[in-house]
């Protein structure tokens, strides 16, 4: 008798021993545990040591750490009718354990469908050039959009980043042409305004060597010492046409006689007689009587 009670008590406490193992439970600090009490919500309890009473409770471990999601390339329609695709990284957490374990089956799988139906709908929103320059503007459209509709879920979007935006061939050579279109356009308003630039200061150099006659002759000697210290035979002599007039003026007050205009002869106008018709030298006739 007192050997059946031993075995009895042995295996009450075998069975004490495996419900109490299973009955605690060890947390991280980034987990959760979501109690259920005969299938109703209980509390959330961790990170830690807690207690679950076996056949009664049950918990569900949630991870409050930052979950990066690839959202895969979709097919987009951009406003202007040009086909691209597009794929993202979604970054999000958990907040709320029991709204993410209640309100939402397989939240992680939500929120990834989530995800790719509003990347397709705010870039279809969009003309190309936007998608390719205002990526910023278009993260933080998206991101808003998916934290607003996360909320209720317990689920906060942190960050949204569009990865790449593939585009076919002919739109690539299009795109390359017109960035070559807008370099010539910079191309040759840049050299305009180079010279308005130097048009401008030309006339202002105009302006102050016309105030002093003599800054010119400077400036003709200075251009032609530049040009004999190049190695070269000919010899190029710039000469104003005001140093050519004044030295004409001078050369004509000097004094030099006046050389006398002579008209030119003018034709006859006296009236022709006819040509008369000339008789031929004809041989004398020799009488033969003499």
């Amino acid at each position: 008798m007192f050997y059946n009670f031993n075995i009895g008590l042995s295996a009450v406490v075998i069975i004490l021993l495996l419900v109490a193992f299973n009955a605690i439970k060890i947390l991280r600090e980034y987990q959760r545990g979501v109690i259920f009490t005969l299938g109703r919500f209980t509390k959330v309890k961790g990170p830690g040591l807690i207690v679950v009473i076996p056949g009664l409770q049950q918990m569900v471990r949630v991870d409050l750490r930052v979950v990066t999601m690839d959202v895969p390339s979709q097919d987009v329609i951009s406003r202007d009718n040009v086909s691209v695709k597009v794929n993202a990284v979604l970054y999000f957490r958990v907040i709320a354990p029991e709204k993410a374990i209640i309100q939402v089956e397989r939240y992680l799988e939500a929120t990834s469908q989530l995800a790719q139906t509003t990347l397709r709908a705010v870039l279809g929103k969009h003309e190309l050039d936007d998608m390719l320059s205002e990526r910023e503007k278009l993260n933080l459209d998206v991101q808003k959009i998916l934290d607003a509709q996360t909320d209720s879920w317990g689920i906060k979007v942190t960050n949204v980043e569009i990865k790449h935006i593939d585009l076919n061939e002919n739109m690539i050579r299009a795109i390359a042409r017109q960035a070559e279109a807008e370099r010539e356009r910079r191309a040759k308003v840049i050299h305009a305004e180079g010279e308005k630039q130097a048009a401008q200061a030309l006339m202002e150099a105009a302006e102050i060597l016309a105030q002093q006659p003599s800054a010119m002759q400077l400036r003709y000697l200075q251009t032609l010492t530049q040009v004999a210290g190049d190695k070269s035979s000919t010899l190029v002599f710039p000469v104003p046409v005001d140093l050519l007039s004044t030295l004409m003026d001078r050369s004509g007050g000097s004094g030099m006689p006046a050389v006398p205009h002579v008209n030119p002869p003018q034709p006859s106008h006296s009236p022709s007689l006819p040509d008369q018709p000339t008789q031929p030298d004809l041989p004398q006739r020799i009488d033969p009587a003499a």
